[in-house]
């Protein structure tokens, strides 16, 4: 059976790949939250798809229980589908890095994801139903030099990933993580002339978000990696 869904919450939404989801997803007739840190650069992108708007922090819990307080109204009901788009992005040599901004590196990337995740599983458990997608990186799944802290948060993302998976999905909630290895094009990173398709179309990276969720439930994937076709592996 192919799941409907009709209300999705993006988390930690901004000008790129979260904008081309957005529109994806509006476009396909689901009501539409954004969250940020900071809403003022999404009010565009939300008179565009008729988003609710609500600033939150993800790594803290109040605010994490505030959003989906917010959205329930906002959306008419729970969000069916939850994508957890936000990222601690910080990078150095290990011994310059200050241990401070690693903590909120580690906390962005994953414990934001587990406090998002907790609050959309407690709305989907009870109607045993729901999606919860996780956007990952290169760095889920190998360590890059001078990433460390990257990593580390990437990689406590995926695990929760394929926790969360084979414990809800047989509750009915389809988890997955999608490790986007590659550079996302966008305006202020775009192809370069003498290396064509080198970067993700982030359009076609959101039709792979969708093409997930509208899975048979028989086949349920619980991770997608996405790499532009002439990278090696």
């Amino acid at each position: 059976m192919v799941p409907t869904y009709q209300r999705a919450l993006i988390v930690g939404a901004g000008e790129g790949l979260s904008a081309s989801l957005a529109r994806r997803l509006s476009r396909e007739g689901l009501r539409l939250g954004l969250a940020s840190r900071s809403i003022g650069k999404l009010e565009e992108l939300a008179a565009e798809t008729g988003a609710a708007l609500h600033s939150c922090d993800a790594v803290d819990p109040s605010e994490v229980e505030a959003l989906f307080a917010r959205m329930e109204p906002a959306l008419g009901g729970p969000p069916d589908v939850v994508i957890y788009n936000a990222s601690g992005r910080l990078r150095g040599p290990v011994a310059d890095l200050d241990p401070d901004a690693v903590r909120h590196a580690l906390m962005v990337s994953a414990y934001g994801g587990f406090l998002v995740a907790q609050a959309a599983a407690r709305r989907m458990l009870p109607g045993r139903h729901g999606a919860i997608l996780f956007t990952g990186a290169s760095a889920s799944v190998k360590g890059y030099a001078e990433s460390a802290a990257f990593a580390m948060g990437k990689f406590g993302l995926r695990g929760l990933s394929q926790s969360l998976a084979r414990e809800l999905h047989p509750k009915g909630i389809h988890v997955a993580h999608f490790v986007i290895d590659g550079g996302i094009r966008s305006a202020s990173r775009p192809e370069p002339a003498d290396a064509p398709d080198s970067l993700l179309d982030p359009d076609a990276i959101a039709s792979a978000y969708w093409d997930v969720l509208r899975q048979d439930r028989s086949a349920w994937t619980s991770e997608v990696a996405l790499r532009p076709w002439v990278e090696r592996f």
